[in-house]
Formats: C-alpha cells, structure tokens, sequence
C-alpha cells in the first residue's frame, strides 16, 4: 500500500507486479545468454573459483608424489635427509642426501633478512603516515609501489655488482655469503612489507587517536602505545608475506650467497638455499633418477614451509578481526 499526493488515502499497488518481484524465476538457457544475464555472472565465479581449488590441490598433490619418491623408491632416510650435513646425491659411487646445510640457510637469509628489513619498513609506514602525512602519500607511496615492481634480477644484478665487491674489499672473504644474501632479500622485501603496513596504519580510527590526545598524551607515546598495539596483527601479517617471499625467492639470492652446501659458521661464509639448489641442478638432472628425486624432495620442503607462512598469515588475520 501507497500513499496518494495529499498522503491521506491508501492506493492499492497492482499484484502482478509485486508477484514478479517475489517469485523467483527458474533459470533457463535464453537467460544465460542474455546480456545482463545474473546466471552468466554466477556460473563464471563460480568456474572461476573452482579452476583455482583444482589448480592449487593438483599442484599440491603433484609435487607431493614427486617429493616423496626420494624417500619411497630411493631408500633415503627422511631424517637423514633433514638432519644430516652431508649433502651430495651426484656422487655415483656414494650418493649422499643431507640436505640440513640448504634447509638451514633458506632460513638464516629469511630471518636475517626480515631483522634488517622490518624496522626499516614499519619505521617508514609510520612516517608516512603518522608524520609526514601530506606528501608522504604522494611522494613516497609511489616510490614504494615502484620498488614493489622493480624485478628481482635487477636486486641481484646491484648485489653482485656493488654489494659483494665492497665485502671482499673490507674483509677476508670472497664477498659471497649469507650477509649479501640478507641484504639483497632485505631490500626486496621492504617495500612489502612498508607498504602492507602502511595500509595497516591508515585503518587505525581517528577516535583512538583524537582520545589518546586528549589524555595528553604526545605524538610518540599515542604511537607507541596505541598506533602499534592497535595496528600490531596486520603489521606482524606484512613481515611474515615479506619472509614468505623472502624464504621463496631463487635468482637475487643465488647470485650473491656464493651456492655453497654447507654450515657457515659467519655472515662472511658462503652459504646456500632450497631455491638456489633446485635451479642450479634441476635442469642438469636425468628425470627419475634419485638426485632428480631429492630435488623435488627439496621442493616439497619449500612447499610445506609456504603453507606454514600461510597458516601463520591465516592466525594473525583472524586475531585481527577478533579483535
């Protein structure tokens, strides 16, 4: 019921029309076809979903199988193969499958590497956010984006040519090592991780700020007790997809670390990683032969560490929401 133009008398709506506009219609194949069709619209969400699920679980499933077949047709022990040191599968004689030295520096870059980047890049987010407010969007946010873009070769290129000489000239290394390796893979990923915390710091209401001030607190202590604690999940989120694609990354690495697989016992000594073996050797190896296996083995190990950052990334999103 409606009212009239003197919103005295109640005018009847007709019931055909509001019959259309509940019942709903079933779908037919002229729908589908037609240009606004809502059917369409559904049907390819839901296509393009489902192509992602099969993609990521064949993936998942395939290298899996691959990874496993060291273990399952070689005879190699799964606990050597991660705790032992003594890694060489090309010998014919006496193949060996440590593979503790490449697991180890995979994580001494990463974690070196998000040491040296996260105080850089959460430092820079609150800059740009919190003190330089009118041209830090428009000045430094772009040069971020543009650093986010810039390719990885490129990281390695300035590593290779200006970071590793300057070591082997200032110490009585060869240049090559875990401390050009953290440096390289700290500059690559802190342009994610500022940006990510940026967008972290930019969510923070304005009331918990304006009630900050006025209790009198000044600008640092309303950002280090209530700008961090507030924004503290995202900002832990953006280390950790940092050190996931730190801990994934192969060819800025490779060209500094010095591909070495064993212990160093320094940030001078030549090291290696997971990424850097697979692509020195994976396409020098006879396809099912059991150094061929501990490769995939090696790629496994890369795997299972992605999906931990993953489930990590899930816990702290949902510790942020909850709270």
């Amino acid at each position: 019921m409606t009212l009239n133009k003197e919103g005295m008398t109640p005018l009847p709506i007709e019931q055909s029309s509001t019959r259309e506009r509940l019942i709903k219609k079933s779908p037919s194949v002229k729908g589908f076809f037609k240009r606004e069709s809502e059917l369409r619209g559904k049907w390819l969400i839901y296509c393009g979903a489902l192509i992602i699920i099969i993609a990521t679980v064949s993936l998942t499933l395939f290298l899996v199988w691959q990874g496993l077949r060291v273990f399952l047709f070689d005879g190699v022990n799964p606990i050597h193969f991660l705790f032992r040191s003594d890694w060489n599968p090309g010998d014919a004689k006496h193949p060996t499958y440590g593979a503790f030295p490449i697991i180890f520096g995979s994580f001494a870059v990463t974690a070196l590497a998000a040491i040296v980047a996260t105080p850089i890049s959460i430092g820079t987010a609150l800059f740009m956010t919190e003190i330089a407010k009118k041209w830090g969007d428009k000045a430094l946010r772009p040069v971020i984006e543009i650093l986010v873009g810039i390719p990885s070769v490129v990281y390695g290129l300035i590593g290779l040519t200006l970071i590793v000489p300057f070591i082997a000239n200032h110490s009585d290394s060869i240049g090559y090592g875990l401390l050009p390796g953290m440096i390289v893979v700290g500059m690559m990923i802190l342009p994610t991780i500022t940006s990510i915390a940026a967008d972290a710091l930019h969510s923070i209401p304005n009331e918990l700020k304006n009630a900050s001030y006025a209790l009198g607190a000044t600008r640092w202590q309303t950002i280090a007790k209530v700008i961090l604690p507030a924004a503290l999940p995202s900002l832990l989120t953006a280390v950790v997809l940092g050190m996931a694609r730190a801990f994934g990354e192969a060819l800025a690495v490779q060209m500094v670390i010095g591909n070495v697989t064993t212990i160093p016992h320094s940030l001078l000594e030549p090291a290696s990683t997971l990424t850097t073996i697979i692509t020195l050797h994976m396409g020098n190896t006879t396809t099912g032969s059991p150094f061929n296996h501990a490769l995939w083995a090696l790629g496994l190990v890369l795997l299972t560490m992605s999906y931990i950052f993953i489930l990590i990334i899930r816990y702290l999103s949902r510790r942020r929401t909850l709270s």
